[in-house]
């Protein structure tokens, strides 16, 4: 290749995002294509943390963790646990100046890196349809609209010298590198959202940051948003399809009868305190249900010409390691890193990213199992703060990937 390599990214989230404006400060050409209309098509979701190891590395890289600073929010570091009684057991607050990992609503980040890369970067409301490899070692990717049949692209052909799948769980790039297809962990969260406006005392009950209550299989989770308002996350340790369990319909996810879904909710978690109930009684319409799945830990590919992924296409973990975000954007910094220093060497920059992302992957998604299965465990109901401190200790001793898998309380205010 003696022509300047041009890289094809599927799906413009954080991971996708940043490795655009990281290629692109690097002179590199890159299409980002995503299957939604533009970034207002849909809930944005809750709030991310930005770890100094990962996320912020990644942030350096792509010129924006200046930025991201004035914009991020310390004080959602905060983390309170309480008994299912109400009564606190933790109220920890993130000392003046701490920037280890300040929260960031997830809509902000995404327009902070939309906002950096050059116009026409994001192709909107187009998708993958296939991958063809060419007679010269090039790439053609067809691309299709979205499955309702809007946007442009329907059977257009794009070259390309790399395709980056960063598609997240149902990746449409995976297919061409690896057989692998996310799984069920057994652990559900259904998602509501709290407003001040709707529950005075959130403030007082939630903190600034996260807020956790749990016992044995259930859990509830808080997050405070930019706007002050919070996301709640019932948890449960249960088979697949908890709505249609408690004959509940979904449309996308979403609850189609949300009293009913409170009712449900609020039977589930009978025995906890009424101002923590109240977090499902006054909660808005939009219930969305959420199963939690994962890939294989260690999931790895042989080599494919032209093709790599990053982020959950790669390595899906459940939340329970604060590694999502965080390391598709690390991911997509050392990819755009490695295309830089060797632009007609392709095949050796992804086997340098590869080599790289490969054991990294591998510990945060086993720290991410084990988290999981500790958070919901009945050691951990029985001494909430006994498992929060082993947990503490863990990330305390974190080496070279950062996070070394931290679950329990610190999780759940570390879902990134």
């Amino acid at each position: 290749m003696t022509t300047p390599p041009h890289v094809l990214v599927t799906g413009a989230g954080p991971g996708g995002l940043t490795l655009a404006r990281v290629l692109q400060r690097h002179g590199i050409a890159v299409t980002v294509l995503e299957r939604e209309a533009d970034i207002t098509t849909r809930d944005q979701g809750g709030t991310l943390d930005m770890q100094r190891d990962s996320g912020q590395v990644a942030l350096a890289s792509a010129g924006l963790l200046e930025e991201f600073l004035r914009v991020s929010r310390p004080e959602g570091q905060d983390m309170r646990m309480l008994a299912p009684d109400g009564s606190v057991l933790i109220d920890e607050r993130a000392a003046p100046g701490e920037l280890f990992n300040p929260e960031i609503d997830r809509g902000d980040l995404r327009a902070l890196l939309l906002g950096s890369l050059a116009p026409g970067t994001v192709r909107w409301g187009t998708r993958l349809d296939r991958v063809e490899h060419r007679d010269d070692g090039g790439l053609d990717a067809v691309l299709a609209g979205p499955p309702d049949g809007t946007g442009p692209g329907t059977r257009e052909h794009v070259t390309a010298d790399l395709v980056v799948g960063a598609d997240g769980a149902r990746s449409r790039v995976r297919p061409l590198l690896s057989a692998a297809t996310p799984s069920y962990t057994g652990v559900t969260f259904v998602e509501l959202r709290v407003t001040p406006a709707s529950f005075p005392g959130l403030e007082a009950l939630v903190g600034r940051g996260g807020m956790t209550t749990r016992t044995a299989g259930r859990a509830l989770f808080c997050q405070r948003l930019g706007d002050g308002s919070a996301r709640v996350y019932a948890g449960f340790r249960r088979p697949p399809g908890w709505a249609a369990e408690h004959g509940l319909t979904t449309t996308a996810g979403v609850l189609d009868d949300p009293a009913a879904a409170r009712a449900v909710l609020l039977t589930a978690f009978a025995g906890f305190a009424p101002e923590l109930r109240e977090l499902v009684v006054r909660s808005d319409d939009r219930i969305v249900e959420r199963p939690l799945e994962m890939l294989p830990v260690g999931h790895r590919w042989d080599p494919v010409p032209g093709v790599t992924l990053i982020g959950d296409a790669a390595h899906l973990m459940s939340p329970f390691s604060g590694q999502g975000a965080n390391s598709a954007m690390l991911d997509a910094a050392d990819l755009a890193r490695e295309v830089a220093a060797t632009p007609h060497d392709l095949a050796g920059a992804v086997a340098r990213y590869e080599a790289t992302m490969f054991p990294r992957a591998e510990h945060n998604a086993a720290g991410a199992a084990q988290g999981l299965e500790r958070f919901f465990s009945a050691e951990a109901a029985a001494d909430p703060v006994a498992v929060f401190a082993e947990a503490m200790a863990e990330v305390g001793a974190a080496g070279a990937y950062g996070d070394a898998g931290g679950t329990g309380p610190a999780a759940a205010r570390r879902t990134g």
